[in-house]
Parts: C-alpha cells; sequence; structure tokens
C-alpha cells in the first residue's frame, strides 16, 4: 500500500482526492496548507511515497515550499503539483526542483482526477523502480 499526502487549501478537492486515492487502496494523509503539510512531511516516518500539492494556498509559492520540504525529506519522494492558474513558468520552475508532474486543474473536457489517477500511478512506478536499483546497489556495495 501506498502512502500519500495531499495538502490543498480547498476543503472540497482536498476530501474528493482522499477519496479517489482510497478507493484505489492507498493510505492517504492530508494537509489544509502548506505550513501544516510541512510540518507532517517532517514528523511521518517513514517518509510519504508520493505528495500532492497545490501550488497557490497561503501564497503563490505554497506548493514549492511543499516541494522543497518532500525532497529535502526524501529525495526519493514523488511530488506532483496541483495548479487552478497554471502557467508555463511555474511549471518549469516545479520540474527544475524535483516534481515528478504538474497538473492543471481545471482542463477544458478533462477528468481532471482520472489524469490525476494515471500520474500518480506512473509516480509510484517511478519510486519503486529507482527503490529496487538502489537495493540492487546496496546488494553490489555490500553483499550478504
Amino acid at each position: 500500500m501506498s502512502r500519500i499526502l495531499c495538502v490543498d487549501d480547498e476543503d472540497e478537492v482536498r476530501n474528493a482526492l482522499r477519496r479517489r486515492l482510497e478507493r484505489d487502496g492507498h493510505a492517504v494523509t492530508t494537509a489544509e496548507s502548506a505550513a501544516d503539510g510541512v510540518k507532517v512531511v517532517q514528523d511521518t516516518d517513514p517518509s510519504f511515497d508520493i505528495v500532492i500539492t497545490d501550488m497557490s494556498m497561503e501564497d503563490g509559492e505554497s506548493g514549492l515550499t511543499m516541494l522543497k520540504a518532500a525532497v529535502e525529506r526524501d529525495v526519493f519522494t514523488e511530488v506532483i503539483v496541483l495548479t487552478a492558474y497554471g502557467n508555463v513558468k511555474n511549471a518549469v520552475e516545479c520540474m527544475k526542483r524535483g516534481a515528478f508532474d504538474y497538473v492543471e486543474k481545471n482542463i477544458p473536457d478533462v477528468d481532471v482526477f482520472e489524469l490525476l489517477m494515471l500520474k500518480v500511478d506512473r509516480a509510484l512506478q517511478q519510486r519503486r523502480s529507482t527503490m529496487r536499483t538502489l537495493e540492487r546497489l546496496a546488494h553490489v556495495a555490500h553483499p550478504p
């Protein structure tokens, strides 16, 4: 079972994400602000597999704050940034800083929750692949 943190200041979005992810079998923790999300990231052990965060909560940099906290806690945590106000500059900045993906909430004629579930599946595949590689490297460096 994967562990996912959803951070969004909109109750409706946060709860819809939680319900959808739990229906798919994920263990979901939520936070309603970047400040709360950072605290949860720092206090949770083991770290989350995925963090899904809104870009703009307390300010326009909240998503970057969450991204930084998640990556500092565990460089292999995959972060998906959501935004209602997408722009290329924000997307590029998030990807430069290590985000797995950047998703706009309001894409015409697209079920964003279904799109997000596809992104979550891909992020989990990436994390599993990375962790398997690390285990193999550790085994080669320190054989039993």
